[in-house]
């Protein structure tokens, strides 16, 4: 498979970056070179847990009880971990992978205005005031509900509907046992069946990305440094690598592992853990020569959905996911950036 798509293709990322050059002044008008000196960061393996007691039913009460002890301890020391015997297929991964390459690989005019995927394509940064604040990047985001909606136009790719079906469902079930298993472990007594509340078809949300080759790298982001506004997130990524989240003042690079799944917790699962659970921030890094891909699901209540919290006090004043996703949207328009939980302290 060739390193780039047909330049037909790729969205004008390029032609964002010099406009959002020239909006602070600077007069040039070609490419800059890529740094020299590469920027240092230490790569790391995320903890692994094998969750195939959860996902399976087997191995008794003492090996679920370790392995919910587990994804706590990585939950509040790393924010991200991994997981394997996860109940997503790897051939279905595979397939994925396939089926994300020749959506991508279709002219930008087809994806940005053919109503691909219930008009879900996005690429860039729209709220993007530098350089800095660009995402180099383009991703399909849509509701699970979309997938299989009589509206939803998949144009030629016959199969890819059933692909992401398939993955999505596999996701979605592993995300509502993983976020059961750390509620458990604060509250001490199971959270019941919809943990968390209003999460469904509807509001949970599935995104096809892809990073391509910036002539910038390293000093563009693949996706600009952010916390998930979410419960969970389950991400599939490539082996090319790019994935670096903040642990504790340093950003660490995350090794790919072949067949693994990296979870981590978001902002909603934070605030409802009392501070217990970290939503960390993470970026991706640019290539400049390899195109990289990536499958995530977000586990995300209605909009009307109170947060609450698993025990009183809270440092948190009450607000629902509505709320909070209407102030992130303010922010990023305000100053650029996203400010998120500390608006919300009590």
């Amino acid at each position: 498979m060739p390193a780039f798509a047909g330049s037909a293709a790729e969205p004008p990322l390029a032609d964002s970056y010099h406009a959002l050059l020239h909006l602070r002044g600077c007069a040039c008008t070609t490419v800059p070179a890529p740094s020299e000196v590469p920027l240092y960061v230490s790569e790391c393996e995320l903890p692994m847990i094998d969750v195939g007691c959860l996902t399976t039913g087997t191995g008794g009460a003492e090996k679920r009880a370790a392995c919910a002890a587990a994804i706590a301890r990585a939950a509040e020391e790393w924010g991200f971990f991994q997981v394997r015997n996860h109940g997503v297929r790897q051939e279905l991964l595979e397939e994925m992978r396939r089926e994300q390459a020749r959506l991508f690989r279709l002219p930008f005019e087809a994806k940005a205005t053919a109503g691909l995927l219930d008009d879900s394509y996005r690429w860039g940064t729209p709220t993007a005031t530098t350089p800095q604040q660009l995402s180099w990047s383009e991703a399909f985001h849509f509701p699970l509900a979309g997938i299989s909606g009589n509206s939803c136009n998949f144009g030629e790719l016959t199969t890819l509907r059933d692909v992401t079906r398939e993955v999505a469902g596999a996701m979605s079930k592993l995300a509502s046992t993983l976020s059961r298993v750390l509620a458990e472990t604060l509250l001490g007594h199971p959270a019941g069946e919809r943990f968390p509340e209003g999460c469904d078809e509807t509001t949970c949300f599935l995104r096809l990305n892809r990073y391509p080759p910036c002539p910038f790298s390293p000093d563009a982001f693949g996706l600009v440094p952010h916390t998930d506004s979410d419960f969970l997130t389950v991400l599939c990524q490539d082996q090319v690598g790019g994935l670096q989240l903040l642990k504790g003042d340093r950003w660490v690079a995350v090794k790919p592992i072949p067949g693994a799944l990296i979870v981590n917790i978001g902002d909603l699962f934070q605030a409802w853990s009392n501070n217990r659970y970290r939503s960390v921030e993470h970026k991706v890094t640019t290539n400049a020569t390899t195109e990289r891909y990536s499958v995530a699901y977000f586990l995300c209540p209605s909009y009307d959905s109170p947060i609450g919290t698993c025990k009183e006090p809270s440092p948190y004043m009450p607000f629902t996911f509505g709320e909070y996703r209407r102030k992130v949207q303010e922010d990023a328009k305000r100053t650029g950036k996203k400010i998120g939980l500390p608006n919300f302290l009590v």
